[in-house]
């Protein structure tokens, strides 16, 4: 899902296209959340770890 954030990022701002640098900078913030729960332990969506 950060992966996929940045990707749209770089897209979104390259081509001029607004709507992909929002979904882009959700997904990169809904990825950076997930992933810091799984690092710090936390059970997200029933798993230890995001990765």
């Amino acid at each position: 899902m950060i992966i996929l954030g940045i990707i749209l990022l770089v897209v979104g701002y390259v081509t001029g296209i607004s709507i992909l640098w929002s979904i882009g900078i959700l997904l990169l913030i809904i990825g950076l959340v997930l992933w810091t729960l799984g690092a710090f332990g936390h059970a997200v969506r029933g798993r230890r770890h995001y990765w």
